[in-house]
């Protein structure tokens, strides 16, 4: 079988939740330069715009959507706006998500059903929802999840956010299956640390030693880049990854990988712990 192998997205349309900043921005912005146009989707109307204004500055087509992702039915009006203004949606990058640390024999039920709603039920509305539209238009289409590498690891003071994480690497495996014959393609990322807003302030203020046990745990011994992450789905959304589904990809440095392994103080050497 002979099949066209390109990188670029001429054309196609991605919808990126939770697109305004961090890593929904650079899915956004890798998408776009790869020559999609792009619709954002998120609660923060100043950075959604912005992102977006960027988009077009490359010369893509871009739409801020303003949306709860934790209201399925503003996600469901939502994926109907994007769809009714570029005619189709080509691909869905569910990146809404979040969590908290705290202690699970402390953690409310109210607070499980915020981190299930947030990281899992807005996952489960937009899938739905864009994949309608995808074997709708017949075209095939590519939804990738940003899950976490917390979902593949424990994840103490994060139960509840690592479970949903972890649903979220199933749910991927089965519709892979369930998509395959509409041509849809089903993929996941695992990033652990990124160089998000989030994570920028904590390390703007950190010691010296806090920096080193960083990058000592970290096989590449940096932090990722929101681009970085971006460029992998940009990957996945192309003619590149044409026999690629149901996988997780652990863009993370090498953390995966390294499992409990990490350089000990003042040496290039590995160890599994050390005093």
């Amino acid at each position: 079988m002979n099949v066209a192998i390109d990188y670029r997205l001429d054309g196609l349309v991605a919808l990126v939740t939770a697109g305004a900043n961090g890593i929904g921005e650079g899915i956004a912005m890798a998408v776009a330069r790869q020559g999609a146009n792009v619709a954002i989707a998120d609660i923060d109307a100043v950075n959604g715009e912005r992102v977006a204004e960027a988009v077009r500055a490359l010369g893509q087509r871009a739409l801020f959507v303003p949306a709860d992702m934790t209201d399925s039915e503003q996600v469901r009006a939502m994926v109907q706006r994007v769809a009714s203004m570029f005619g189709r949606i080509d691909v869905l990058a569910n990146n809404a998500g979040g969590g908290r640390p705290v202690p699970f024999m402390e953690q409310s039920e109210r607070s499980w059903h915020r981190h299930i709603n947030l990281n899992l039920i807005s996952m489960l509305a937009a899938t739905q929802a864009a994949a309608k539209v995808m074997m709708a238009g017949q075209r095939g289409g590519t939804i990738i999840n940003i899950a976490s590498s917390e979902a593949l690891r424990a994840a103490p003071g994060y139960a509840v956010y690592a479970a949903c994480k972890a649903g979220m690497v199933s749910f991927t495996r089965s519709m892979a299956l369930e998509l395959a014959d509409h041509d849809i393609r089903v993929h996941a990322l695992a990033p652990d640390m990124i160089d998000t807003p989030g994570l920028s302030p904590y390390y703007a203020q950190a010691s010296a030693a806090d920096i080193d046990s960083r990058d000592r745990y970290l096989p590449m011994r940096r932090m990722g880049s929101i681009d970085e992450i971006g460029n992998v789905a940009a990957f996945l959304a192309s003619g590149m990854a044409s026999y690629l589904s149901g996988v997780t990809i652990p863009v993370d440095g090498g953390s995966t990988a390294s499992h409990g392994w990490t350089r000990a103080p003042g040496s290039r050497g590995w160890v599994l712990h050390h005093p």
